[in-house]
């Protein structure tokens, strides 16, 4: 009788066995190219763009819903995640790329690319700076030289995304700066990423928003907001990053304290200089991209 049994418990371990192995070969694909059967590789990745009505610089970006479980974006620099549908702010002037990532059954992933271009920045939030990122030679035109140094000791060059302040020499320093136009008593906020791949023994860097029109040739003093300074005990060692998280030098309109605040008394234009000179500079010299002069 055990005997029976056991033969009984045989075949049916035996048949479980085939069971199991006809459920694992029926789940395989036929080719290996053809994946586990559960994606969908006809996930749609289209989407539209549209203004949001009393909304300055405002796009409400709306996913395509076929075969689509969940949406990335990517908007110029800024990334979003899980949203079918996203409202987005674009304060600065300029053309941002729109990426939109559907993602379908499986895990599987479709793109599409759309354009926005805003012409103007936002009056409130929006960067004033023209030419900002130095990027072309049209950016790099929004810009005027101060003419400072006449001997060649101290220039600033443009490359595409970068304005340079090379100095050698002793006591020598260069300057370029624009106009903006501001509005009375509201506060802004002033900042621009800067870096170098070694520092200087005995230099300066400045940054000026004032209301003096700057004269070629002239050493331009007229509200100093921010900057690096060995003096000040920063910039003498290697430095990248915003130059109100790096900078030093206080703020002449805010009891000498280091803030990267403004306001003015009056509306119109003012003057948005940057200026650098000393000795034993950095023989790399101080590179600036990403110039913002924004409500605060």
């Amino acid at each position: 009788m055990s005997l029976n049994i056991i033969f009984k418990k045989s075949i049916y371990l035996m048949f479980a066995l085939a069971t199991l192995g006809s459920i694992i070969v029926s789940c395989e694909p036929d080719t290996a190219s053809e994946g586990n059967g559960l994606e969908d590789p006809n996930v749609d990745p289209s989407f539209t763009i549209t203004p949001v009505a009393g909304k300055n610089n405002t796009y409400l970006l709306v996913s395509g819903t076929k075969n689509v479980l969940n949406s990335y974006w990517k908007v110029g620099k800024a990334e979003y995640y899980g949203k079918m549908e996203l409202e987005v702010f674009l304060a600065d002037r300029g053309k941002y790329t729109v990426v939109h990532t559907a993602v379908g059954r499986g895990g599987k992933t479709n793109t599409a690319t759309k354009e926005i271009i805003i012409v103007k920045a936002d009056p409130e939030k929006g960067n004033l700076v023209e030419g900002n990122n130095f990027a072309d030679a049209a950016e790099q035109s929004q810009w005027t030289n101060l003419h400072l140094n006449t001997n060649g000791l101290a220039t600033w060059t443009f490359t595409p995304g970068f304005a340079t302040i090379n100095v050698s020499g002793t006591s020598n320093q260069e300057a370029i700066y624009q106009a903006i136009d501001v509005v009375k008593d509201k506060e802004y906020l002033i900042d621009m990423h800067v870096s170098a791949t070694s520092g200087s023994e005995n230099f300066v860097f400045e940054v000026f928003a004032g209301k003096t029109v700057p004269t070629a040739g002239v050493p331009y003093t007229d509200n100093k907001v921010m900057g690096l300074a060995s003096a000040e005990g920063c910039g003498k060692q290697a430095f990248d990053g915003k130059l109100s998280a790096v900078g030093c030098v206080k703020n002449s309109a805010l009891d000498n304290t280091v803030s990267n605040v403004v306001k003015f008394t009056e509306t119109g234009k003012i003057y948005l200089v940057i200026k650098s000179g000393g000795d034993a500079f950095t023989p790399t010299g101080i590179k600036v991209t990403e110039v913002e002069l924004r409500g605060k």
